[in-house]
């Protein structure tokens, strides 16, 4: 399949076709990881891998000709942020996102297909990732999703049928591996809404609130005996050249009854997370900062609060960014979102191109 889908891409990017678009567009990244306190790394000196190659495709109507417009994303390879043992096509090829939007008025645009969830803000680092915002970081869910812009504030609402296409799959690229998984339960019938407000010309106030089912995957009905909501308040603050994000999540699961009954887990899990981000842009440099902590609220979780750093630096170098980042953390959120502690560190040395 994946020697198919790149022949497929190959064939769009570079036949006569695809030119007679000028909204297709692709990118390549690959990556050299160093991890410390890891005895391969030790020998080897480091791994240079994840490479992906990505497609964008993404139109609208001419003006005065409709109303709609579209966006897609198709990675294929190691590095394409998909979790390939839960995701809809059983391999590291996915499609990170695809939908059709339709603006409904000046101010309004309705998005159908798979779009990011509107929960809080993203990281702004590459590699490192969402780090403990683990489950409410750079989601991608399948629903529809409306988009409002008044004179007050900005907000949007959603549905999302599930975190992914499919009948299983539960990969929500980028932010992977935290909502069970193709044998265990998923996320379903979750509603979201999220309101900007600009409290000056560079400070925003932000409100976000998600709450969902989960479908258990083992019983034979696939009922949805789970649930999960979470909430967030967060901030936007620009300084001249300074950049400063802040949040807070509270999140609560209740497992499906059969799955909580085979892992012989609590039926409730519970934690709280804050997110800074700070980051200074000079020409083509930008320097990040990126620190997470998440404290664990489920009962019999002995768990510490566990914090995660993400210091970086890029550099757009024209037809694309070089990326500096070191990774250092005291734990891990499983795909229950639960919190354990352990010890991670590593050093990113990413490079990308775009055509």
């Amino acid at each position: 399949m994946i020697k198919d889908t790149i022949l497929f891409v190959l064939t769009l990017l570079f036949s006569g076709y695809s030119f007679a678009s000028p909204a297709i567009s692709g990118g390549v990244w690959f990556n050299y990881s160093y991890i410390e306190d890891n005895e391969r790394d030790k020998n080897t000196v480091g791994d240079i891998s994840d490479e992906a190659l990505i497609l964008y495709i993404d139109g609208e109507a001419p003006e005065g000709k409709g109303n709609w417009s579209y966006s897609a994303e198709f990675r294929i390879g190691n590095g394409a942020f998909t979790d390939s043992e839960n995701n809809a096509s059983g391999d590291n090829s996915t499609l990170h996102k695809a939908w059709v939007g339709f603006d409904l008025s000046e101010d309004y645009k309705l998005i159908v297909g798979k779009s990011q969830v509107p929960f809080a803000w993203k990281t702004a680092n590459f590699w490192p990732g969402d780090m403990f915002q683990s489950a409410y970081g750079d989601q991608m869910d399948v629903g529809l999703k409306m988009m409002a812009k008044t004179q007050l504030f900005d907000y949007q609402l959603a549905y999302f049928h599930a975190d992914d296409w499919g009948e299983t799959s539960t990969d929500s690229t980028d932010d992977n591996k935290h909502w069970g998984s193709s044998t265990t339960y998923r996320k379903v019938k979750t509603f979201v809404a999220d309101v900007k407000i600009p409290m000056t010309e560079k400070h925003i106030l932000g409100l976000s609130g998600q709450s969902g089912k989960l479908q258990d995957l083992i019983s034979p009905e696939n009922d949805l005996t789970g649930d999960h909501q979470a909430w967030s308040v967060y901030y936007h603050g620009k300084f001249d050249d300074f950049y400063i994000k802040a949040e807070y999540i509270d999140g609560e699961r209740k497992l499906p009854q059969a799955y909580a009954s085979q892992a012989s887990l609590v039926d409730t899990i519970e934690n709280t997370r804050y997110g800074f981000e700070f980051s200074y842009q000079k020409n083509e440099w930008n320097f990040i900062f990126d620190a997470t902590w998440a404290q664990p609220n489920t009962l019999g979780n002995s768990a510490d609060t566990i914090t995660a750093y993400a210091p970086g630096v890029s550099y757009d170098y024209g037809p694309g960014w070089i990326y500096l980042e070191y990774l250092t953390q005291d734990g891990w959120i499983d795909r229950d979102m639960m919190i354990h502690e352990g010890d991670f560190d590593a050093w990113y040395l990413t490079i990308d191109f775009y055509f």
